[in-house]
């Protein structure tokens, strides 16, 4: 299932502890982030490791407009994560909150 700007938003301001993950490039984490962990797209199979802990907790993926984090929510899941949830509208929708 996946996770609306406004929840992802709420959460992040209530101080709760979510694991974000950024599938987004480098340039683009630099230039905007939300503090999640940068992991881009291209170099996720590649990393899967550095995750492994998470593969039964909640993990948010996100990107600027939630396709790459859909591809990579798809991937996640064929490796065994059991609860990753796709950022709808990833970064553009975020900032049209504010």
């Amino acid at each position: 299932m996946d996770i609306t700007v406004e929840e992802l938003k709420k959460r992040i301001e209530s101080g709760e502890k979510i694991n974000l993950i950024d599938v987004r490039e480098d340039y683009e984490y630099e230039d905007d982030n939300i503090g999640g962990q940068l992991i881009p797209l291209g170099e996720l199979p590649h990393r899967i490791h550095e995750i492994e802990d998470l593969k039964d907790e909640e993990i948010l993926v996100h990107c600027r407009s939630g396709k790459r984090s859909e591809t990579a929510q798809r991937f996640m899941q064929s490796q065994g994560f059991t609860n990753v949830r796709n950022v709808i509208g990833g970064m553009l929708a975020y900032r049209e909150l504010d």
